[in-house]
């Protein structure tokens, strides 16, 4: 590894200036694990000296919320406090940009009721619709990274000691986000530049419908008349640049509520909250999930389908190929934000609106009779593998292939 702190510094510049491009006076705020207060500080430093006005610092202890879903009655549980909700609708308001740290230990909820977590989910998804409407609609600039925790390392790492696990997470998340780059910020331009040059190719084909073949998966999805791909990074409704993954890799749109037929398997694990779902799969008709399968994590995975009616249904659609920087790190990371990179992979759950013409000024009801669905929850899981093959037929009946044998198949 490079010299850690110089490193570190760089990835705390490089989420400042291209993941949440903050603006002149601006609001922001970070939402970091207890142990990432040294991050947290680094981000936080980097944000005033890029001129922002204030910055908020949330910190949440997952063993001191282990303690609380274990112990609180399901009834205390479906309690979220309104004063939490006003405050985050509060900065959106205000056009603050939001850091969330994602590093959740994927073993911590192994032996809590996943009906207990998935009632506190289910109340805070709702108190909190109205800031995630901000975040879905672009109109705030945000971004996910992460950081190594002692607990997730052990995981990924379990051979060698926690302080050289952390060690060897850290250069893995530097490594992937091209922090080892001459030029970092460059380095991620002639990347979003790239993945634009993919999604507006898929745009001007106008798709119709993709059919996913791999071992285990066979389904046709269809795509809303005015979808749009998007990737990489994109505007906010004010315009401002902002990369919403660091890292990400992939091109990606929204699926027609009721166009997908088939049945789809996960490729890898899915880490809810603290809950491994592994080796299952979903079989679709009209849109709808109408069985489920899955041999660990099966009661976490139905909570999720069971949260409310749109999580029976996909939300999103999204491209990665098989020789991305986080697949070739040959490491499955037991977190979202990563192995998403690494994969091909779908989200049960909200769309984002920005991938439907206009869909970002559209109302709820008119978002779902353009072909766009709506829940509380949107949970990405991975399907991507070098056996992939994705198969376009275009509105003209042109039929060619986005990716064979997991890697880009079209210029």
């Amino acid at each position: 590894m490079m010299n850690f702190d110089e490193s570190l510094r760089k990835y705390a510049e490089l989420i400042i200036k291209v993941g949440v491009n903050i603006q002149k006076d601006q609001l922001l705020m970070i939402k970091a694990p207890i142990e990432g207060a040294e991050f947290a500080r680094k981000l936080t430093k980097c944000a005033y000296d890029a001129g922002a006005r204030k910055v908020y610092v949330e910190y949440h202890d997952e063993e001191l919320a282990k303690i609380t879903y274990s112990h609180a009655s399901e009834e205390a549980l479906g309690e979220f406090p309104s004063w939490i909700a006003k405050g985050y609708d509060e900065l959106a308001e205000k056009n603050a940009a939001f850091i969330t740290i994602a590093a959740s230990n994927p073993d911590l909820l192994k032996d809590v009721p996943p009906n207990k977590f998935m009632t506190y989910q289910r109340a805070a998804g709702k108190a909190l619709e109205n800031y995630k409407r901000y975040i879905t609609n672009s109109d705030v600039t945000w971004c996910v990274v992460s950081m190594p925790t002692k607990d997730w390392s052990k995981k990924i790492f379990p051979d060698y000691s926690s302080e050289k696990s952390v060690e060897m997470l850290w250069d893995k998340i530097f490594e992937v986000n091209r922090i080892y780059a001459d030029d970092p910020v460059k380095a991620w331009k002639e990347h979003t530049d790239h993945l634009r040059t993919k999604y507006e190719a898929l745009n001007a084909k106008k798709i119709k419908s993709v059919k996913y073949t791999a071992p285990g998966t066979e389904l046709t999805v269809t795509l809303p008349e005015n979808h749009i791909w998007l990737g990489g990074g994109e505007y906010s409704s004010k315009g401002i640049y902002f990369v919403a993954n660091m890292p990400t890799e992939e091109v990606f749109t929204v699926p027609h509520k009721y166009g997908a037929e088939g049945t789809l398997t996960a490729t890898k694990p899915m880490n809810y909250g603290g809950t491994l779902i592994e080796d299952f799969t979903l079989t679709f008709k009209e849109g709808k999930i109408v069985d489920y399968t899955a041999k660990k994590g099966y009661d976490m995975l139905k909570e999720i389908i069971e949260t409310d009616e749109g999580s029976h249904y996909l939300g999103e659609i999204a491209i990665v190929p098989h020789s991305s920087p986080v697949s070739s790190s040959n490491t499955i990371f037991f977190n979202t934000l990563f192995d998403e990179n690494a994969s091909c992979h779908f989200a049960i759950g909200n769309c984002y609106p920005t991938c439907i013409k206009d869909g970002a000024k559209m109302k709820k009801e008119d978002l779902e009779k353009a072909g766009g669905n709506t829940s509380m929850i949107h949970e990405d899981f991975m399907v991507g593998c070098k056996e992939l093959t994705i198969e376009a037929t275009t509105v003209d009946e042109e039929v060619f292939n986005i990716l064979k044998d997991g890697e880009w198949a079209f210029e």
